[in-house]
């Protein structure tokens, strides 16, 4: 191999990288863009097999990987966000969204004018300044979008002039040939490259730069098509070695979807060939390539749509549950962390909406375990009193496990206002936790009055009831506003905790004037008093939450920083 060779290699190789990573900030660029319209996007799929279908295609054409849209769905099932009904149709979708990375590849031979070469390097400069120099982070976001589309087509360049002095080359001719001729083998390479580079969009395209020059032949080229959808699946696969028997399913539905489609069209493919060799050995275009990926995903889609319940209950007979695959019931905090699926921080969007739901579910667990509490003040019941306990150690467990999921959210490609929500959800979650604590220390002063046999008087328990319901009602308030974004929830959070504020002021003294006329033994005194400032500091935390809202909304309400 001469020094020209290898320089032609490290092009081709340059050109692979470029057309990957333009691929991918291009992704990232249109994700931002689309930001919470991609979450609205997951309540259409509990309508109908069509829109799910229509979903999973969107997802796709935004996120350029078929891949990423299918482990994604293995982890939304894995967390029970998804059925597994529902996610055969984003399945079928996302195969159909794939072909347009194909389309975009195939732009160079629209015309002179759509060459990479011609308006890349413009495309490029002006993405370049929108990012460096643009003020809107809407303007930020379509320079990324630009940027990532000139790196995809340069390197696109890259590969196919690195390819250009080869064409002539026997090697190709004579490869592309046995691979036409031997269908198995075609569909076996697209399989084995796909399955490698994890990408379809990426193998597709390769083959695409390879038709660019002219030594692709038809039959190779469907047959090694057929195969890179079915290389695919090796992605989702890998990803549901570790979760539960439903997303093996997905994974395996995703799989049996595609050789399904290979094996029917691709017996379709070789009879057609076989009554015209000539059109089989002709050599394919980019373009032309394009048109065959599109109408096989779209056929095989509608083909496999009226059997769709088919594949569902075969992949659960190939898959099948067992009497050791039962597990014990899951505790609350082990339902958050399979909920919490890693699977789904593939897209940002959907991520938040995941760890907004845990929040929320988080928020009703601590508000639940809060009147469990003050039900132990009232009724002394040991049971109740101890399960308060229990509970707060699953509370900590949720602050654990959000925290470092949350940490991951961060970490990913992100506008400036979901950096500030996930932040906003850090402090929540850290004051829910606190929340907790309280709680647990309402059952211990119950815990230590039914011990010592302590109880308040008449006038004592009325004013216990009533600090404690406006307490109840401020977290109420500010878990409504957290959970719907609701700054009138939030403003109406702020009532109830001055309600609070000004009923501990007015308790505590009325409670020293009870116990200075001997009303009141000293040991009630004492836990009563205890017991209204921690339900005072419950509604300054309920007013944190309820602040973070008011923030998001551009309300300007600061939150306390009561401890």
């Amino acid at each position: 191999m001469s020094i020209n060779d290898v320089g032609m290699l490290f092009s081709f190789i340059g050109g692979l990288g470029m057309f990957l990573y333009g691929m991918n900030i291009m992704a990232d660029g249109l994700q931002k863009s689309a930001g919470g319209r991609m979450q609205k996007l997951m309540s259409f799929l509990t309508k109908n097999r069509l829109m799910a279908i229509l979903v999973g295609a969107g997802i796709t054409a935004i996120i350029q990987s078929s891949s990423a849209t299918t482990v994604m769905v293995v982890g939304f099932v894995n967390a029970g966000m998804l059925e597994l009904t529902q996610a055969v149709g984003v399945i079928m979708g996302a195969n159909i969204g794939t072909t347009i990375t194909a389309w975009i590849v195939s732009m160079s031979e629209w015309g002179s004018v759509m060459k990479p070469e011609f308006f890349a390097p413009l495309l490029l400069g002006i993405g370049a300044f929108l990012v460096l120099f643009a003020k809107s982070e809407k303007k930020k976001k379509i320079g990324e979008i630009l940027v990532g589309f000139s790196i995809l087509f340069i390197g696109l360049s890259f590969m196919s002039d690195a390819i250009k002095p080869y064409r002539e080359a026997p090697v190709f001719a004579k490869a592309f040939a046995v691979l036409g001729k031997n269908p198995v083998l075609a569909i076996l390479a697209g399989t084995v490259v796909t399955a490698i580079i994890q990408s379809s969009s990426a193998s597709v395209g390769i083959l695409q730069t390879l038709a660019l020059n002219g030594v692709v032949n038809w039959q190779s080229a469907v047959f090694i098509t057929l195969g890179q959808n079915i290389g695919t699946c090796v992605t989702a696969l890998l990803s549901s070695a570790g979760a539960g028997k439903n997303a093996k399913r997905a994974s395996c539905i995703h799989l049996l979807f595609n050789v399904i489609g290979a094996v029917v069209f691709g017996i379709i493919m070789f009879i057609l060939f076989s009554f015209n060799k000539a059109w089989g050995a002709s050599t394919i275009n980019s373009v032309e390539i394009s048109i065959f990926h599109t109408i096989f995903n779209v056929l095989n889609t509608l083909m496999l749509i009226p059997f769709a319940d088919k594949l569902v209950r075969l992949s659960t007979y190939i898959i099948r549950d067992n009497k050791e695959d039962e597990q014990p019931e899951i505790s609350a905090a082990g339902e958050m962390r399979r909920h919490l699926d890693e699977r789904i921080l593939g897209n940002p969007a959907f991520a938040m909406d995941a760890v907004l739901g845990e929040v929320n579910v988080m928020g009703q667990f601590t508000l639940e375990n809060l009147k469990k509490a003050l039900e132990g003040i009232e009724t002394g019941n040991k049971d109740t009193i101890r399960s308060v306990f229990q509970n707060e150690k699953t509370i900590n467990d949720m602050e654990k496990i959000m925290t470092a999921f949350l940490v991951q959210v961060d970490n990913l490609s992100l506008t400036e206002e979901q950096h500030q929500v996930i932040k906003n959800l850090f402090y929540t979650v850290s004051d829910l936790e606190r929340v907790g604590d309280h709680a647990e220390n309402i059952a211990e002063l119950a815990d230590n009055m039914r011990k010592d046999e302590v109880t308040f008087s008449k006038k004592g328990f009325k004013d216990m009831k009533l600090i404690a319901e406006e307490t109840i009602l401020a977290l109420e308030s500010a878990l409504k506003a957290r959970e719907f974004s609701s700054a009138s929830e939030a403003m109406q959070e702020a009532d109830y905790e001055r309600n609070v504020d000004k009923l501990e002021d007015e308790l505590r003294e009325k409670h020293i004037q009870r116990l200075s006329k001997g009303k009141c033994v000293p040991e009630s005194g004492v836990v009563f008093l205890d017991l209204i400032s921690n339900l005072e500091r419950i509604a300054d935390h309920a007013t944190n939450i309820a602040g973070y809202v008011v923030s998001e909304a551009g309300k300007g309400l600061p939150a306390l920083d009561e401890e």
